[in-house]
């Protein structure tokens, strides 16, 4: 309660300070324009997803499945106010490719002409790929500082150590690369660090289970401490079919109840996950498969983390 006393009047202005308090948002941390959002077999909306502190221009790219098509959808929702190949120069300033799939690539590959230079910021064996099998001057044009030649050097390739933070040149970020097992081959997880804010990105991903790795609970072991503290804003994780796919036509995805499977050995090192931002990416078509996932992330979401579906050229922040 205050009390003024004005022109041989008082008044008396009561107040809720806390529903005051509660009412003002805490600033976001992460600014995310989701270039690509699926799993096949659109190959205008591959996973690719621009991440920059919230109110910079400074982005990196976490995958590059799609590019152009993606920064013309952004620019159609007004996202951005300048021309594409302005985006693409200017404001993507490197990439995190998690493996050398073509759905987490291709982008990268068929813009690079127009392209500036950057870094490709991946593990060693992502790294080789790029240069043996897709920037050659068979498959394409060597764009890079490294492989066959002549190497044009456009692009520098970065190699990442597991668990060692690294600094994104030209941004104010610093990225800590995490192995994961798909299938055959190695992929990456991605934390992301803004000050004291950090977002983690999965690329595609089996569960430790059927892939006989215990990647996943490494990562949910690493960065517990995060959730339980709300620096971590958000985990953008792949969900790629609906829970009615055998395990044997997985190929190194997760469904629903995985998902939630590995959610709860999460919360054994974290103690909860309510609320927690959850963006699920990667779904593949056909659309009634995509309707069936959202419908049975929806109904096995036990734990009360907050489910996200990305669109394809529209902004979320954390």
């Amino acid at each position: 309660m205050i009390q003024i006393k004005k022109s041989g009047f008082t008044l008396f202005l009561c107040f809720n300070a806390f529903a005051i308090f509660a009412q003002v948002k805490p600033r976001p941390a992460f600014n995310i324009v989701p270039l690509g959002v699926l799993g096949g077999i659109n190959e205008s909306n591959l996973s690719a997803y621009m991440v920059a502190p919230y109110d910079s221009k400074q982005y990196v790219c976490l995958d590059a499945g799609t590019l152009n098509a993606g920064i013309e959808k952004a620019i159609a929702n007004h996202v951005f106010t300048v021309p594409a190949n302005q985006v693409l120069k200017q404001y993507i300033k490197g990439y995190l490719i998690s493996h050398s799939h073509l759905d987490h690539l291709a982008g990268m590959i068929i813009n690079s002409p127009e392209d500036t230079a950057k870094n490709i910021y991946a593990f060693v064996d992502c790294i080789s790929v790029l240069k043996n099998n897709y920037f050659t001057w068979k498959s394409w044009a060597n764009f890079a500082n490294e492989g066959e030649a002549p190497a044009l050097g456009k692009y520098h390739y970065q190699a990442l150590t597991p668990g060692r933070e690294t600094a994104l040149d030209n941004t104010a970020m610093q990225v800590t690369a995490f192995p994961l097992s798909h299938s055959n081959l190695t992929s990456t997880a991605f934390l992301l660090k803004n000050k004291d804010s950090y977002l983690l990105y999965l690329g595609d991903t089996g569960c430790d289970e059927l892939e006989k790795s215990h990647n996943l609970q490494s990562l949910w072991r690493e960065v517990a401490p995060l959730v339980r503290s709300h620096q971590l804003k958000a985990i953008m994780i792949e969900v790629s079919f609906p829970n009615d796919q055998p395990d044997k036509s997985l190929f190194g995805h997760l469904t629903p109840r995985l998902l939630a499977q590995e959610l709860n050995v999460l919360v054994g090192y974290a103690g909860s996950v309510k609320d927690l931002n959850i963006v699920v990416t990667h779904l593949k078509p056909p659309a009634n498969h995509i309707q069936k996932i959202k419908q049975q992330l929806q109904a096995g979401n036990k734990l009360g983390v907050k489910l996200i579906f990305p669109q394809q050229g529209v902004p979320l922040n954390f």
